[in-house]
């Protein structure tokens, strides 16, 4: 089976692996890709940084070598990458934006420090207000943007058997593209 793995880099490579572990072939075809932006990395007086993806992580990580704030994390996935940048204080909602959010409230004071939530410039759920709305002073910093690629790539010409997407966006560029079927 010809599989076609629209993930961003680097995730769409590992994704691509499984799918070959799995006897499959993989096509790369990135819908998005990440643009870095410049984000005010003062975290003195923060409390906690939240972190929805990986990709976060590692925006925050190119714009600043401070790794001594709290982390409360979405999933395994991104704490396991928090921890391996250098992060110590890495906490995991192993969920979703609303469990992420349960979290902090069960385990964070309001009263104790702002919360930082390091993202891209659209993001999936609405974390920042949820906290707000829980008695945090809560932030949204733009780490990067996701942008969608121009053209549509190589590997849908390849007649593949099947379509992976793990955002919403990468299928919207892929329909903006002319959303191609194989015969």
């Amino acid at each position: 089976m010809r599989v076609v793995v629209t993930r961003m880099m680097p995730e769409g490579a590992a994704t691509a692996e499984r799918v070959r572990a799995l006897g499959h072939e993989a096509l790369l075809a990135p819908m998005l890709s990440v643009e870095p932006r410049a984000f005010d990395t003062n975290f003195d007086d923060v409390q906690a940084l939240f972190f929805t993806s990986t990709t976060g992580v590692r925006a925050f990580v190119h714009a600043t070598s401070n790794r001594n704030v709290r982390v409360m994390a979405v999933g395994d996935t991104t704490a396991e990458a928090a921890t391996a940048a250098g992060f110590a204080d890495v906490t995991s909602a192993d969920g979703d934006v609303i469990a992420l959010a349960a979290l902090a409230t069960n385990t964070l004071d309001p009263k104790a420090g702002p919360v930082v939530h390091v993202a891209g410039a659209q993001v999936a759920g609405d974390l920042v207000n949820q906290l707000r709305a829980a008695g945090f002073e809560a932030d949204w910093r733009v780490g990067y943007e996701a942008i969608a690629t121009a053209t549509l790539p190589d590997a849908f010409t390849q007649n593949p058997d099947m379509v992976l997407f793990h955002s919403a966006r990468a299928a919207d560029a892929f329909v903006a593209l002319g959303a191609p079927r194989s015969t």
